[in-house]
């Protein structure tokens, strides 16, 4: 008492703070997670620096994801709704503000395709919305703890897949995005009957800040594997991650 320890110790002891507190939120994301019912609770760890309890963690969340993946059933239907239902208006969500939501040219967008696929040929809007369309209403479920209910409509994934001759045996299918964002999902997810390119939110094509041109609705899955603006669908045995998945996010995250 009374010595001024100057500000480096105080920058030692505020690190030491920050990383006591860390550890005490893995602890209790633990404790709270050990159940596959605690999906998504790994979220804002940081899974890589060593400490074993991130480690314990870590596996909990692979472990997690490989029950998930036995008990998914690619032929269960999410629950639909009628348009009486629709969330107005529906909720922006990204890890930026929304002014900050990439502006795309129409004529100038192109979708890269490559990875196990036998037509890597670029892909217009117009090309897009050549092929079969289906649309959905359905509940989209965000890790924040909040839920909304939309109209979408696009293209089934599954008839883009067989369209550029993907491997259907392949393991994973990952998306790169115009803000930077990239997610993945598992083949059999993305084969699911309402897994959608969403072209249009409503009846109009979808505004910039719902994710213009292009967004994946998987309705079956957590929001924050629902990525926008995508640019480039990946098909690979290697699994891609994903934005919040490599932060620490449940990457299989549904059902």
């Amino acid at each position: 008492m009374g010595h001024d320890l100057g500000a480096g110790t105080d920058m030692i002891g505020d690190q030491d703070h920050r990383r006591a507190l860390r550890l005490l939120e893995r602890r209790l994301l633990l404790r709270r997670g050990l159940s596959l019912s605690a999906l998504g609770l790994l979220t804002g760890c940081n899974l890589q620096d060593g400490d074993a309890v991130d480690r314990l963690l870590w596996s909990m969340s692979r472990w997690n994801d490989r029950v998930q993946a036995w008990l998914f059933d690619p032929n269960r239907l999410a629950p639909t709704y009628a348009a009486r239902d629709i969330t107005t208006p529906f909720p922006f969500n990204a890890y930026y503000p929304e002014d900050d939501a990439p502006e795309i040219d129409a004529d100038d967008y192109r979708l890269a395709v490559s990875g196990r696929v036998s037509d890597t040929a670029p892909w217009t809007l117009a090309r897009l919305r050549a092929l079969p369309q289906q649309g959905q209403i359905t509940r989209h479920i965000c890790i924040e703890g909040w839920s909304a209910i939309g109209q979408w409509s696009g293209v089934p994934l599954r008839v883009f897949l067989e369209r550029v001759g993907a491997d259907l045996r392949a393991g994973f299918v990952g998306f790169k995005c115009a803000d930077r964002y990239y997610s993945s999902i598992d083949m059999a997810t993305a084969l699911h009957p309402q897994t959608n390119l969403a072209l249009d939110f409503g009846t109009a094509p979808l505004p910039t800040k719902y994710g213009f041109p292009l967004k994946l609705r998987v309705p079956t899955k957590l929001g924050f594997k629902n990525p926008k603006h995508i640019v480039a669908i990946i098909v690979t045995n290697d699994n891609p991650g994903g934005y919040w998945e490599d932060q620490g996010y449940n990457w299989f995250s549904g059902s």
